[in-house]
């Protein structure tokens, strides 16, 4: 049987799961063996829930799966894109922390939760304000300036610093420090109110304690016929990570959105190309 994947859910914040396109869902749970081929074709995923009109062919390495058309309508309606200044739901302004000095600033909808900062992998983050959308985003303008940060970090950086971190307090006293400094700073929008400090660390939750001085090797794309296979060690953002006959192998599972699969989970090991992911200290390389 073939299916289709969806995605990648954080929606459960302890136990990650891939959802299919006909609404079913596989808890990813460690230890347990995962594999599977990939066949025929990647196509676009459509936009805004409804199918791409042309089942159009997009590229391998690409993690967005969707064709230009595509990709233009699903933008039109994104928050991320600034295209809607109205939006009447209450915003969250958050610190997230990657690694040592890896911090960028962030909004995402208050009744999501902790859920967008599962999804980009943050090993630890802290709130620090809630309001308004457009509010928000003065805040993270007025923040990302002050502090010096980015308000995006690729994932291939991500990976290169996850398997060399410090500890959990000494990320701790990096977000609180920050957090500090960013609620003394003048100029906050009066409609944000400012949150009290709360760090919150997903060392564990990831299971990035196993992937400890081990970098591995990242998938770079699938390919017809390409198979997939390991045990689950961890999952970090839309990393799924699995040993694989004595090596790390890392799948952003945002590659497999566009691709029909099928089980294999027989023996041998992983055949799509990968690259060896190096391991560096910090935020540097």
């Amino acid at each position: 049987m073939e299916w289709r994947i969806a995605g990648l859910s954080w929606a459960d914040a302890e136990r990650p799961a891939l959802v299919w396109e006909r609404g079913d869902v596989s808890p990813l749970v460690v230890g347990r063996r995962l594999g599977f081929r990939a066949v025929g074709r990647r196509e676009c995923v459509g936009a805004r829930g409804n199918p791409c009109p042309v089942a159009a062919a997009v590229p391998e390495r690409g993690t967005q799966a969707r064709c230009a058309e595509c990709a233009r309508l699903d933008r039109a309606h994104s928050v991320a894109a600034d295209t809607i200044a109205d939006d009447p739901r209450t915003y969250r302004v958050y610190l997230a922390w990657f690694g040592a000095g890896l911090v960028k600033v962030g909004i995402t909808r208050e009744e999501r939760g902790p859920a967008r900062l599962l999804e980009q992998g943050a090993v630890a983050y802290v709130w620090l304000g809630r309001g308004p959308l457009m509010a928000a985003r003065r805040a993270e303008e007025l923040l990302r300036v002050a502090l010096g940060v980015p308000d995006r970090i690729s994932y291939a950086r991500k990976r290169t610093v996850r398997a060399a971190l410090p500890g959990a307090e000494e990320r701790r006293r990096e977000l609180e420090r920050t957090h500090g400094f960013a609620l003394g700073l003048e100029g906050w929008p009066e409609s944000l109110e400012r949150l009290a400090m709360g760090v919150v660390d997903h060392g564990e939750t990831f299971g990035l304690e196993r992937l400890a001085g081990n970098g591995g090797f990242a998938v770079t794309e699938l390919v017809d016929g390409g198979v997939v296979r390991g045990d689950l060690v961890a999952v970090a953002g839309p990393d799924i990570c699995l040993a694989d006959t004595g090596r790390l192998i890392v799948l952003d599972s945002r590659l497999l959105r566009g691709w029909r699969l099928e089980g294999a989970k027989g023996e041998g090991r992983t055949t799509v190309p990968v690259r060896e992911v190096p391991v560096a200290q910090g935020g540097l390389f």
